[in-house]
């Protein structure tokens, strides 16, 4: 019970650095895509006194964003653990993982180090009552961002950086099987809970890489978060006696959903035959990722859905993923389900009132 709870808390604090983060990243990765897109690749902005097109203003600013993610997500997690006094040691340690290339990961451990470190400090470290209104904005950060500073400097921030810089390298030179096998389990685990833990490790997993310039990841997420939908509205088109009114009903809901990259709204649907529904969507979902990799399709967009597809590097290849991964999905669905039974409502049938009987004296 007690390891739940702090897989559990564990879990509440790196979903809170990703809340705080995403919106970084999202407006970050538009900026370079826009940039890219209408500017012709453009390079970035060396000198300020020198001229510059808006383009390359774009890039640049969304390079800045990019650079600023893993402190964004190491304050968070810092100030989900220990309140405001853990946000300024969290911005630090994300700064230092960021300038020795541990990047994400080392951001996210950064985070819970220094939060883990305000909140112990707070029960060890006494001072006069005057100096009560110092340990919040003064001591108390101080301290952490000293004590986990020199631990990420010269204990863990190495060997989280190498390991970094290795799995950068080992994704970026998979070719073949290798790819499509990645590609494939990563397309799994982004559709298998409809956006729920799993789907919420591989989300985690792409951003982190995003940030080491590995963007095949992201394409895969997006993909397998929108064949889910997609898929089982294509079988519903192609059989709609599988399915009941209620869930036709919430597969109209979910395909303006899945389109804007939003997979919860197939859970409806999955609840009522769950383990036919998140197979079918799983192998699709696999199949598409395979893909993604074996065409080298790229997003620097971590979310969006249809809209951030023109700033993909190969926009054919991802439709054909997604095309490809949709239709296996509906045809399992169509070859799995059974036609779906409406229940009748229950009607009471009325006792007839028979007044023969009754005398009046």
């Amino acid at each position: 019970m007690v390891n739940e709870l702090r897989l559990s808390e564990l879990k509440r604090h790196a979903m809170t650095g990703v809340s705080y983060m995403l919106p970084l990243v999202v407006a970050s990765g538009l900026l370079i895509a826009i940039g890219n897109i209408f500017g012709g690749n453009p390079s970035l902005i060396s000198n300020y006194k020198g001229s510059y097109s808006i383009w390359q203003a774009a890039v640049t600013l969304g390079v800045y964003g990019m650079q600023l993610i893993p402190a964004i997500m190491s304050a968070a997690i810092a100030y989900s653990i220990a309140d405001r006094p853990g946000i300024a040691p969290g911005l630090l340690m994300g700064m230092i993982a960021n300038a020795i290339g541990a990047g994400f990961f080392g951001g996210m451990l950064g985070g819970y180090l220094a939060g883990w470190c305000v909140n112990f400090l707070k029960k060890v470290v006494k001072v006069p009552n005057w100096a009560q209104a110092l340990m919040p904005m003064l001591i108390l950060p101080l301290l952490a961002s000293v004590i986990i500073g020199f631990i990420m400097f010269f204990i863990i921030g190495g060997p989280v950086a190498a390991a970094s810089f290795a799995l950068t390298d080992m994704l970026q030179n998979m070719q073949g099987g290798s790819a499509a096998l990645f590609g494939a389990i990563m397309g799994a685990m982004a559709a298998f809970d409809f956006g729920g833990p799993v789907n919420k490790v591989a989300s985690l997993f792409a951003d982190g890489l995003l940030l080491q310039g590995v963007c095949g990841p992201e394409a895969i997420k997006i993909c397998a978060s929108m064949i889910p939908p997609f898929g089982v509205t294509l079988s519903w088109l192609m059989r709609k006696k599988r399915y009941s009114k209620g869930e036709s009903d919430n597969i109209k809901i979910a395909f303006p959903l899945g389109i804007c990259m939003i997979t919860e709204g197939v859970i409806p649907i999955a609840a009522v035959d769950p383990l036919r529904v998140v197979f079918s969507c799983s192998a699709g979902a696999a199949v598409g990722g395979a893909i993604i990799m074996l065409l080298g399709v790229q997003s620097p967009v971590p979310s969006g859905g249809m809209f951030i597809v023109p700033a993909m590097n190969n926009p054919i290849g991802f439709l054909i993923a997604l095309g490809i991964g949709t239709v296996i999905t509906a045809a399992l669905l169509t070859l799995l389900k059974k036609d779906a039974v409406e229940e009748e409502p229950i009607e009471e049938e009325e006792a007839e009132l028979d007044l023969g009987d009754i005398q009046i004296k």
